[in-house]
This record gives structure tokens, C-alpha cells and sequence, in this order.
């Protein structure tokens, strides 16, 4: 087997696992006809699925109001953890006169304050996460027909992301149009705040 057939199984292989959000239809589309007496040519088209989200303009506009809710939710526990910081030294302050079951009272008290504000910390990151996460998918949804598109126009067989290609000289990359027919599709996209689900009850 020649080193250039090797890539191109390879691209094809890694495609599978790449656009498994899309659909297969997406990754692979009808082969092109072999020459008589040969294997069919594959024709492999690239997408850089991180430059899409960074600089389309439904991936720029969620990246935006992920960082606002990053942003409120730091100002919304600003109060609270600087209220922990002074309950903390206070409580060092007082620690050489405080009696022993007193001193470790409070200790316990303040261990279990500070356990609870950083319990609320982290749900609201994972919410800010999992919004974030079903924005991806919506964007998902519509990227899925534009790239189906373009793997028809260009006549391609194998579409890839181009972060799973090692080598591949003979690939088009489509990530500019790409972005340019996601933009006319979709320009914005509604990031909130998403509730992780409840652990389920054991049997």
C-alpha cells in the first residue's frame, strides 16, 4: 500500500469519529465513479471546526454571553467570598483565646461555610458549561446541511476536521465558506444557564 493511500484511509477513518454529531451523511457522500481497472479516488475535503466556532458569527456571539455569565456570576459571589475571607481572619485572630471546644466549633462552622460557597461556585460554572454545551449543539444542527452542501458542490467523498489530519498535500480546505453560509444561516444563538441533570436513584 502507497503512503498516499494510507493517508487517505486514514482521513476517512478519522472522519467517522469527527463529525459523529452530523451524521455519517456528513462525513461520507457517494464515491466517485473508479477509473476502469481502478480503486476509487477519494477527494477529501477539510473544515476547521474550532475556527468556525471562534470566528463565525453565531460562534463569536455565544462565546460572548458565556463570558457575560462568567462575568455576573463572579460579581453575584464577590460578596459572599469576601465575606469568607474576613470570617477567616477574624477567626485566626481569635484562635490563641478562644477555649478549645469553642475554637473548634468554630473552625467547623467556618470549614463548612466555606465547603458550601465553593459548592456553589462550581454548579454555577457546570451551568454556565452545560449552556454553552446546547448552543454548540443548536449550532450543530445548522452546520450539519451547510456542510453536506459544500461536500456535494466540491464534489467531494470524505470531509474531515482538520484537527484529525496528520498529512493529506491533495485536501481542500472549506472552512472559509464554510463560515461564510453558516453566517447567513445563523447569526446568534441563546446561552443560559442549564441545570445539571439529577443523578439517577439507585435500584
Amino acid at each position: 500500500m502507497s503512503k498516499k493511500s494510507s493517508v487517505i484511509r486514514a482521513a476517512a477513518m478519522a472522519a467517522a469519529f469527527t463529525f459523529g454529531a452530523f451524521g455519517t451523511e456528513v462525513a461520507m457522500a457517494a464515491p466517485p465513479v473508479p477509473p476502469a481497472g481502478g480503486a476509487p479516488v477519494a477527494r477529501i475535503l477539510m473544515v476547521d471546526l474550532r475556527r468556525v466556532l471562534a470566528e463565525s458569527k453565531v460562534g463569536r456571539d455565544m462565546q460572548r454571553q458565556a463570558e457575560g455569565l462568567k462575568s455576573s456570576a463572579t460579581k453575584e459571589l464577590e460578596g459572599e467570598s469576601k465575606g469568607l475571607e474576613r470570617d477567616q481572619v477574624a477567626l485566626q485572630q481569635q484562635a490563641a483565646i478562644l477555649a478549645a471546644d469553642v475554637k473548634a466549633r468554630r473552625i467547623k462552622e467556618f470549614e463548612q461555610k466555606r465547603e458550601a460557597f465553593q459548592k456553589k461556585v462550581q454548579d454555577r460554572s457546570e451551568m454556565i458549561q452545560l449552556g454553552v454545551v446546547r448552543a454548540q449543539r443548536q449550532i450543530e444542527q445548522a452546520l450539519g446541511p451547510v456542510l453536506q452542501g459544500i461536500l456535494r458542490e466540491r464534489g467531494g467523498s470524505v470531509l474531515v476536521d482538520r484537527s484529525a489530519v496528520l498529512l493529506a498535500p491533495n485536501a481542500l480546505d472549506v472552512t472559509d465558506i464554510a463560515i461564510q453560509r453558516l453566517d447567513t444561516k445563523m447569526s446568534s444563538v441563546k446561552v443560559e444557564l442549564v441545570a445539571p441533570p439529577k443523578n439517577p436513584t439507585a435500584n
